[in-house]
């Protein structure tokens, strides 16, 4: 059963209070703990006064504003821009097992980022070849999915899991030949650790391109909650309605793997958020987009604050790669969640 307005206005205004305070929360703790007054200090100084720095705070203005801040600020936009990517890419398959990368999309940004680290593709494009590979693999197999899907045919629900499932495999074979004959421990390490994520490399120049992309994707992807409430119920009573649910199938998957190649480019490979954190909502508010996305975004945001979080205080003088502790998280969580299911995903 879905929520009401007035159960969802309240829950909304929780759910924003434990963002603020998750948010305070990292930037607190860490292998340096600093008070909540010092932060406040800080943050007045530099927004209010634009005072950057002083001989008394300069160490910690960096950890705050430099380091902590665009890493939690990374977190938010990775966590909300994944659980909405899971919620969409739910409804465009009608399946509850989809995720981000079940269409392949995570293979092939696995592939670009290979072929990055090991066969130097793409090394004249700077520092951030790696990611910028990623992305470009992700984005590929996302028109590779949808130019497969539409052969013989218009693609619908099935052929685009299908061509999703099957380039998936293509990738990993392609990603594990190259592994397999490349004589770089080096690189394979790197690789290794990258695709396992990690929102260390967060800074301000990179935000300020990924905030307004994410925001602007998920506010579209928002105002669609009729049409992704109708793709649950299937194509024929779309059909009856005056809806060809073919268009926006492609259009929605467009803007789900331009989030995600940003999003891999940005944290490296994370699974399972856009997994977990869709089920979790619709059992507290059932299967209505118009609740279940903003949700979703919000409780993703939160989960991987704390996640990212734990990461940096659970080894002291290291960091748990967070792709790592989210599948440690997520599956047990997930399992437990099956059994308990409380809710009915699309029409049944």
């Amino acid at each position: 059963m879905n929520i009401t307005k007035n159960k969802f206005i309240l829950l909304f205004l929780c759910l924003i209070l434990l963002l603020i305070a998750s948010f305070f929360l990292a930037l607190s703790y860490g292998n340096a703990q600093i008070p909540l007054d010092s932060i406040a200090d800080i943050v007045i100084n530099h927004l209010v006064y634009g005072i950057k720095s002083n001989d008394e705070n300069g160490a910690l203005y960096d950890i705050i504003w430099l380091l902590r801040m665009p890493r939690i600020i990374l977190a938010i936009c990775v966590g909300a821009g994944l659980s909405v990517c899971g919620v969409v890419m739910q409804a465009i398959v009608k399946n509850p097992l989809a995720d981000p990368y079940i269409l392949g999309i995570s293979s092939g940004a696995s592939l670009g980022a290979t072929a990055a680290v090991l066969l130097g593709i793409g090394s004249t494009l700077g520092e951030n070849f790696i990611g910028i590979s990623a992305f470009m693999g992700a984005l590929g197999i996302s028109f590779l999915v949808l130019f497969i899907a539409n052969l013989g045919g218009p693609a619908n629900s099935v052929k685009l899991l299908l061509a999703g499932m099957a380039l998936s495999a293509i990738c990993s074979a392609f990603s594990s030949f190259i592994v397999y004959f490349a004589n770089n421990m080096e690189g394979i390490q790197t690789i290794t650790y990258w695709l396992m994520g990690s929102l260390a490399g967060a800074n301000w120049p990179l935000l300020s391109k990924l905030v307004p992309l994410i925001l602007i994707c998920i506010f579209l992807l928002w105002s669609q909650a009729k049409i992704l409430n109708l793709m649950l119920l299937g194509d024929d009573t779309a059909i009856t309605l005056g809806y060809n649910l073919q268009i926006y199938r492609q259009s929605y998957l467009l803007i789900t793997s331009l989030m995600i190649g940003t999003i891999v480019y940005a944290s490296g490979v994370l699974g399972f958020v856009g997994l977990l954190i869709p089920h979790l909502v619709r059992m507290l508010i059932g299967t209505d987009h118009k609740y279940l996305i903003p949700v979703s975004a919000l409780i993703g945001a939160s989960f991987l604050i704390v996640c990212d979080l734990c990461c940096r205080i659970i080894l002291p003088r290291a960091e748990l790669p967070i792709g790592l502790l989210i599948s440690l998280i997520g599956a047990p969580t997930f399992i437990y969640m099956m059994i308990r299911k409380t809710y009915s995903f699309g029409s049944k």
